[in-house]
């Protein structure tokens, strides 16, 4: 189901952002479409969510509340299957990237399906880098996705991404991953599929408290290969 008059959803995985959720909401001070928040954590996020969804009437905000942990790329999938507009996107509930920022981002696919934002091409602008290691961890991870999946982005992890509804949908029911490989699997089945996502420069700047611990490389990196390696997928 369609809402009339909205064009753009975005999903925002939330997974105990109690402590930040209201900050991203303060950030955001117009947005034409709808903000999808998906709640899967133990903490008061999803309260917090519906008392700014009370207070905010000038932004259509609807929450997805779970009681089991859903991974990060299981949330996004939720958020993505709900999504009543045309165009879709999410980005993370830390505010590293701005609501203007995504805005831009969907002013992309009048000449392509899919656009993700990108901390590694000419012309982006990194306010507040990451630190040294987790910037060599980020570079050889996608050496490792060019070799494994021959996907040429710059910045597969962003988390900053908009694409047509119709693409979305065409690729949502061959989805496996729910965890941090998920923006991996989606970008390589849209282009299995033929669909052309450009990579934007982006304006980005580290919040720091990253969800992404040194196990969840692990399972990111033995995911990648289920993926690649699957059936029907070789």
């Amino acid at each position: 189901m369609t809402i009339p008059g909205v064009s753009l959803s975005l999903v925002i995985p939330a997974y105990n952002e109690e402590n930040r959720i209201q900050l991203l909401f303060d950030e955001i001070t117009a947005f034409d479409g709808e903000l999808i928040v998906v709640c899967d954590g133990t903490d008061r996020t999803a309260d917090c969510v519906r008392q700014i969804a009370a207070r905010r009437q000038d932004l259509l905000i609807s929450c997805l509340e779970f009681d089991h942990r859903l991974g990060k790329g299981g949330g996004v999938i939720e958020g993505l299957k709900a999504a009543r507009a045309p165009l879709v996107g999410y980005f993370d509930a830390d505010g590293s990237t701005s609501i203007s920022e995504m805005q831009r981002l969907f002013s992309n696919l009048s000449h392509a399906d899919g656009a993700i934002g990108s901390r590694w091409v000419p012309g982006s602008t990194l306010r507040v880098r990451q630190g040294i290691l987790r910037r060599i961890e980020s570079r050889a991870f996608n050496l490792l996705i060019r070799l494994l999946f021959n996907l040429t982005y710059n910045d597969t992890q962003c988390g900053a991404k908009v694409f047509k509804k119709s693409a979305i949908d065409a690729v949502l029911p061959q989805l496996t991953s729910r965890g941090f490989e998920f923006d991996v699997e989606l970008l390589w089945r849209l282009q299995r599929r033929g669909y052309t996502v450009t990579e934007v420069p982006i304006v980005w700047q580290n919040k720091g408290d990253s969800r992404v611990q040194k196990r969840d490389m692990i399972r990111m990196l033995k995911g990648l290969i289920a993926i690649r390696f699957g059936p029907g997928n070789v």
